[in-house]
């Protein structure tokens, strides 16, 4: 539902420019990323039940406001844009914690994998849902007033079914870690600063924060001029321009997301049991294998549309492959006290390098190539098609990342099991017996 709201909103300014839209994405991404680090924090330490519903109440209440805010104030709704985005932290930096101390092992990656499942539902109803009921009211506040319905629903479900368990419970460490000492958020950030199968991953997750962001914002817009390229469409040189391909765009993230991340989880399950690496290169293998999908998709969109099509599902099913995995990931190499503040700095750092500046960025590299070329529809199309095949190489860099995972996997997940029944290392305790180099970098 969170991205579901954060597609919807984008119809608030169908006739501004791109820069506005990518601004808009901005404020709610740089508010978002402000706020994981503290529920980061409080999710560690305090309840984070509560946390979690008043995060749900955050972000439907600006959701809601934000349909009534006058275009004179139009401060006001990037304001509530940010609201959510500050709402959306408190969840997914909270929420797979929850799901981490409620079920361990085969469990855990089944129950990871319906969570993430709902990542790309989420974002394909958005486009979906979003037109569709702007369409049918002819009123883009509609979109945003039908949301806090279903908002309203979940908070009461969290409420009266879903436990606040202890830190570590599923690990049957909830006794042992209730009357140790707590460490501190600095304390925190070296321990997960020293665990290079964290660090490696956020670079993984960061690269395909940045492919995502930048396919989620301007895919639908290639595909409609690719369209135009081909004769199907006429020429739009003025917003809104009426079209399907944010609906097609959106049935492909939604079909292709549910497949990915339930053969991704699955996969993992099954080959974890003859391989203890497994998680990482699974990863690694879906970006590696994604990235000649992207490139093909990019460039035989001018010659043959269908196949364009066939290798964009097939680019994002392969990315949607390990969205549950990596959650998996994390959990399993960072001890239970500090999963919290994990999460948050895996958001923090995938926003902040990813997703956040991507749509920018290919919008630059865009502008920048037609600067130099005629100002024809069909140059306006090859400037936006070759500022994405960037993409492919950011995509092909997470893939590396990954493979360094695997690397320090299994000694980050033993050093995590043996000290989640303790306080986090201190400087007495960095080091492993046999493993003196454990504290140094890759």
């Amino acid at each position: 539902m969170l991205v579901c709201f954060r597609q919807m909103t984008n119809l608030r300014h169908r006739k501004a420019t791109g820069l506005l839209k990518a601004t808009q994405l901005a404020i709610f991404i740089s508010f978002l990323l402000l706020s994981a680090p503290v529920f980061g924090y409080l999710g560690d330490r305090h309840s984070r039940k509560a946390t979690l519903s008043f995060g749900i109440l955050l972000w439907s209440g600006a959701g809601l406001s934000s349909s009534f805010i006058s275009p004179r104030y139009s401060w006001l709704f990037f304001l509530s844009r940010g609201l959510v985005g500050t709402g959306t932290a408190s969840y997914s930096t909270i929420a797979p914690t929850v799901l981490g101390d409620l079920f361990v092992r085969d469990q855990r990656t089944r129950v990871l994998a319906i969570f993430y499942i709902f990542i790309p539902v989420g974002s394909g109803l958005g486009y979906v849902l979003g037109s569709a009921v702007a369409e049918l009211t002819g009123n883009w506040r509609w979109a945003l007033r039908i949301m806090p319905c279903l908002e309203a629903v979940a908070l009461i479900l969290l409420i009266m079914l879903v436990p606040d368990p202890p830190r570590g419970a599923a690990e049957k460490q909830g006794v042992a870690t209730t009357g140790d000492p707590r460490s501190s958020w600095c304390e925190d950030v070296r321990y997960l600063w020293r665990n290079w199968s964290f660090v490696w991953s956020t670079l993984g997750v960061t690269a395909m924060a940045f492919v995502t962001g930048a396919l989620g914002f301007w895919a639908p817009k290639f595909l409609f001029e690719a369209r135009v390229v081909h004769g199907l469409l006429l020429p739009c040189f003025r917003e809104p321009c009426n079209s399907q391909d944010s609906l097609i765009f959106g049935a492909l993230t939604v079909v292709t997301g549910i497949i990915g991340v339930i053969l991704g989880a699955e996969t993992s399950r099954r080959y974890k049991k003859v391989n203890p690496q497994a998680e990482p290169l699974i990863c690694a293998a879906s970006l590696l294998a994604a990235a000649p999908c992207l490139y093909l998709a990019l460039i035989l969109a001018p010659t043959t549309l269908l196949a364009s099509y066939v290798f964009l599902a097939l680019g994002e099913l392969l990315l949607s492959c390990n969205w549950a995995v990596v959650a998996d990931i994390l959990l399993s190499v960072v001890v239970p006290r500090c999963r919290g503040t994990a999460e948050a700095l895996q958001i923090t750092v995938g926003h902040i390098l990813g997703d956040a500046g991507s749509p920018y960025l290919m919008g630059l590299i865009s502008s920048a190539l037609r600067a130099g070329r005629p100002n024809t529809y069909l140059q306006r199309f090859l400037s936006l098609q070759q500022s994405f095949l960037c993409c492919a190489f950011i995509i092909a860099l997470g893939g590396g990342c990954f493979l360094l995972t695997a690397l320090y996997l299994e000694r980050d997940q033993a050093q995590a099991q043996k000290s989640g029944t303790g306080i986090l290392e201190s400087e007495n305790q960095r080091l492993i017996p046999g493993r003196g180099a454990s504290s140094e970098g890759p």
